[in-house]
């Protein structure tokens, strides 16, 4: 366990995940310092969290990591949902972004000791050739032919040769299975929210799921514990898409099983939903990973993909009983009142 005074930076402050895992190190008595940075405004209340407003391409990181002397840093910031994003702007954020942000974690007078990196299993892909189980030396079959993917292997590409180039940094990468969550949005949650879900004619594949707060949560345990290397992180269990769907109640409209990409295109068109190659390639021939590894470093879960998948249909029928809860909107303003105004009462120690 690493020791009292830990000062962490927050890339992604502006994404559900920045701003979870934000929230959970403000009140963890070993952690001295959370700054966050985002080009947007975070997602969630936090009280302690100092955010810095920067671009997505972090050029600044260095100077904001040498002025607060950050030990660590956790990289959240990785898109992974290619509907949210162009191909340049994917390319951008996720290869571009993380390799200033290595620049400054590698600096000769850097005082970065960790560093967590919060990927994707979709650096596996998912073909017709793929393994039972991916673990995580385990490379992929084909070659990736989509934007978001080629951007997750240039990604993974980039933080091994940094592990390697920096024996003095201990370096996590945490690749997450498909999330569901009440509060996620994701290609996952938006299907399932469907009247109807769509699947590929002919295929039921295996897939796993991971509980949103698994994924905070092991985003934590990396953060606060020394567990060099690369984790596969997912939901004990594998549950074919057809059960899926029955545990969330629905019903499935299969799709052509040739020119499958070409038939989802009407789906998009009318806004009703937006299936990318990745997903559709997922629809078809799933994906399985080996979660050995990240257990054995101690990491303990409190899903299982059933578990998750289970949860998921109960927070979404409930959402239909009693309707979807305000978001959070942050306000400068608002957020400098209960920091700092003599007028808020505070606890004392």
């Amino acid at each position: 366990m690493i020791g009292v005074g830990r000062r962490i930076l927050v890339t992604g402050l502006g994404t559900y995940w920045g701003s979870r895992i934000a929230q959970a190190l403000e009140h963890d008595p070993d952690v001295e310092l959370v700054v966050g940075v985002d080009e947007r405004d975070p997602r969630l209340p936090l009280e302690k969290t100092e955010f810095v407003r920067a671009d997505s391409s972090y050029s600044i990181l260095a100077r904001i990591v040498q002025a607060t002397q950050v030990d660590t840093i956790l990289h959240t910031h990785l898109l992974v949902d290619s509907t949210v994003a162009s191909g340049r702007a994917l390319h951008e954020v996720n290869v571009i972004g993380t390799m200033n942000l290595l620049a400054a974690a590698g600096a000769i007078d850097s005082p970065v000791r960790k560093l967590v990196v919060k990927s994707s299993t979709m650096v596996y892909g998912s073909n017709y050739q793929d393994p039972y189980f991916f673990r995580e030396q385990t490379p992929r079959t084909r070659p990736a032919r989509t934007t978001v993917e080629k951007t997750m292997v240039e990604v993974a590409a980039v933080v091994r040769d940094f592990a390697q180039d920096n024996p003095d940094v201990v370096v996590t990468k945490l690749r997450f299975a498909n999330v569901l969550g009440d509060n996620v949005e994701s290609p996952f949650t938006r299907l399932l929210r469907l009247p109807v879900a769509p699947e590929v004619g002919g295929f039921d594949p295996r897939l796993q799921f991971v509980h949103e707060d698994d994924i905070v949560g092991a985003l934590a345990y990396a953060t606060l514990n020394d567990v060099p290397g690369v984790f596969n992180v997912a939901g004990s269990g594998v549950l074919t898409w057809g059960e899926v769907c029955r545990i969330a109640g629905k019903r499935r409209l299969a799709m052509p099983p040739l020119f499958t990409n070409w038939a989802a295109e009407p789906l998009r068109l009318l806004r009703i939903v937006d299936l990318p190659p990745e997903v559709t390639a997922l629809l078809r021939y799933g994906r399985g990973v080996d979660t050995t590894s990240f257990r054995q470093a101690g990491f303990r879960y409190g899903h299982t993909t059933l578990g998750t998948v289970t949860a998921f249909a109960e927070a979404m029928r409930l959402q239909h009983t009693v309707g979807h809860t305000p978001d959070y909107q942050y306000q400068s303003d608002v957020e400098a009142f209960f920091r700092h105004s003599p007028a808020v009462v505070r606890e004392t120690s």
